[in-house]
């Protein structure tokens, strides 16, 4: 079982919403070549906010994703494209079910 997730809530200017929407969806492949990301969402809000949710075996996996090609891509185009500044939440899973 995962142990470890990252979710990150982005709120999108609302001019640059299809922007963040293609960005999430250009980010699929980096987060398949990641190796120790168990999972990885992108996904739209009702209220033209986007997240992201992943999950990892381990902290070091958690950390690995935080300081890879994904975050560094999003931190870099998030004046442009954000609202305001993303905000990411470390979490601890207790329980899943597949």
């Amino acid at each position: 079982m995962a142990k470890f997730a990252l979710y990150a809530h982005l709120k999108a200017k609302p001019e640059k919403r299809a922007e963040v929407e293609s960005f999430l969806n250009s980010a699929l492949p980096l987060a398949q070549q990641e190796s120790q990301t168990i999972t990885w969402y992108a996904f739209a809000e009702d209220d033209g906010s986007f997240g992201i949710f992943d999950t990892f075996e381990t902290e070091a996996g958690r950390q690995a994703h935080l300081e890879g090609p994904i975050a560094k891509a999003l931190m870099s185009k998030a004046s442009d494209l954000l609202a305001e500044p993303p905000r990411i939440h470390k979490i601890t899973l207790l329980a899943d079910k597949h």
